[in-house]
């Protein structure tokens, strides 16, 4: 063979394009990708420590008053008369 310390022709393209390979450094959409999903998980973890401290901090909720008319209803759907009659 007449190939001494040279590579085949065949790979004489391949070293060409090895030259031209450059380090452009990240991508550009995944720089993107990073920035988007970084972004939406420190918007859900805040919003998860918001609610756990919200829960820890604040009053529970008041419930509403149940009408005197309601509370007849009840008691007469179960069998106990209402007071007075």
């Amino acid at each position: 063979m007449d190939y001494e310390g040279d590579p085949p022709p065949s790979f004489h393209r391949i070293k060409d394009m090895a030259k031209d390979v450059e380090v452009k450094g990240f991508n550009p959409g995944l720089i993107v990708l990073i920035l988007v999903g970084g972004l939406l998980l420190v918007f859900l973890v805040g919003n998860y420590l918001l609610y756990m401290y919200a829960q820890k901090t604040l009053p529970p909720k008041k419930k509403k008053p149940v009408s005197k008319k309601k509370l007849k209803r009840e008691r007469l759907k179960q069998g106990v008369s209402a007071p007075g009659e």
